[in-house]
């Protein structure tokens, strides 16, 4: 076990600690990830008997286990324990963290943002003969239209987001100990005409984590999944998801990332591939040929022209979905990106000095371009028992909010 390390498990559900120092040996390194569950796997070899409970099952067992990276003291990691393996003494761990477990369970009540409503006509039937009078009226009085339809109360995104992992968390045997930021993004589900409501049906059997991840892919904002001791004399742990207003993080001027100083290897720098566009399209409300549309260009370019289209519905002003345009166009002609980088601890950004989300300057010599200063974000890191940490990182201008 590497100097102030240790992993520590406990009872999914009544969270029991069962072992404050499993005897856990890493093949992947406990990875947080930028709006996602990260991971971490390893195996414990020999059998211990103290890793077997009263009931003759392994401790650490699928669903039924929580496990936690403790560094110096403080939670790096924690998760669930999914997947278990056996090859003779050899057993095998597999976990993911906490946010992995709406995955594959079902939505089983209804919610609706943005509901089309038809008021009741109170003059319904009451013509007959079809002349525009009402019918018996003296004198005659002609028929009002018909109240016009409207759209329904609409659901805040990161109301629904809570609302889904409450439903996952109320079943029973459900409770993961997950709490939710309270706040609001300012962005609604739905249209508020009702011409396109925002349904969840259990009878159209959604998938719980499947909504989860579409709507943060849809309604770009950022999620962390976070865990710590609650203070430093209790056991107690708080599990917490933290959302993003759009986003997580913040540009660190005060952090430094360099070639020879803290950075010990970079991943092979490069372009954007696929993502590369000169064009931009934005398609935003509306239908057919009434529906909203913006077109930017990069006229400098001196590449061949590539075009990306994006669909948001929520636009509807030609300024918006001009500005919406020139934003993506900003992220998809750039020419350089470090994928990741192997840094060590240093003072120039000690271990856990950043978020998952921040935006660094990354200062690296790259053959054939020369000397680079980019900024990225952080989307992912990974700790490791060596004293290094691997970040995973993506163009800041990439990411459009």
């Amino acid at each position: 076990m590497p100097a102030g390390w240790r992993f520590i498990a406990q009872r999914a559900l009544d969270e029991e600690f069962l072992d404050w120092d499993v005897p856990f040996a890493l093949s992947s390194n406990p990875q947080r990830d930028l709006s996602g569950p990260g991971s971490m796997a390893g195996t414990i070899e020999p059998e211990y008997a103290r890793m077997i409970g009263s009931d003759g099952a392994p401790l650490l067992q699928e669903w039924g286990t929580k496990l936690y990276a403790e560094i110096d003291g403080h939670i790096r990691w924690g998760g669930i324990v999914t997947k278990t393996n056996y090859d003779g003494a050899k057993y095998t761990i597999a976990c993911e963290g906490f946010s992995c477990y709406p995955q594959g369970i079902p939505y089983t009540s209804y919610m609706i943002s943005g509901k089309l409503i038809t008021p009741k006509d109170p003059y319904a039937g009451r013509d007959k003969n079809h002349d525009g009078y009402i019918d018996g009226s003296n004198p005659k009085k002609k028929v009002p239209k018909a109240p016009a339809p409207y759209g329904g109360p609409r659901i805040d995104v990161f109301d629904a987001f809570r609302s889904i992992w409450s439903h996952v968390q109320s079943q029973p045997l459900g409770y993961i100990g997950i709490t939710i930021d309270t706040h609001d993004l300012g962005e609604k589900l739905g249209a508020s005409d009702g011409s396109d409501p925002w349904e969840l049906a259990w009878w159209n059997n959604p998938d719980c984590g499947q909504t989860l991840d579409t709507l943060t892919r849809d309604i770009p904002f950022d999620w962390i999944e976070t865990h710590a001791w609650a203070s430093d004399t209790s056991n107690d742990i708080d599990h917490r998801i933290r959302l993003g207003k759009p986003r997580l993080g913040r540009k660190r001027t005060d952090l430094r990332f360099a070639d020879g100083e803290n950075i010990t290897a970079i991943a092979k720098p490069e372009g954007l591939g696929d993502e590369y566009a000169n064009e931009v399209i934005t398609l935003g409300k509306g239908e057919g040929q009434k529906m909203k549309r913006s077109q930017v260009f990069d006229l400098g370019a001196k590449r061949l022209r590539r075009v990306a289209t994006v669909v948001d519905k929520t636009l509807s002003s030609a300024s918006s979905l001009r500005s919406r345009a020139e934003r993506e166009l900003k992220g998809r002609n750039q020419a350089l990106q470090i994928p990741a980088i192997q840094i060590r601890n240093h003072p120039n950004a000690r271990f856990g000095s950043w978020t998952l989300g921040d935006d660094i300057l990354v200062q690296v010599h790259v053959p054939w371009v020369g000397d680079v200063s980019i900024w990225h974000r952080i989307i992912s890191d990974e700790l490791s028992p060596d004293d290094v940490c691997i970040l995973t990182l993506k163009r800041s201008d990439q990411f459009v909010y």
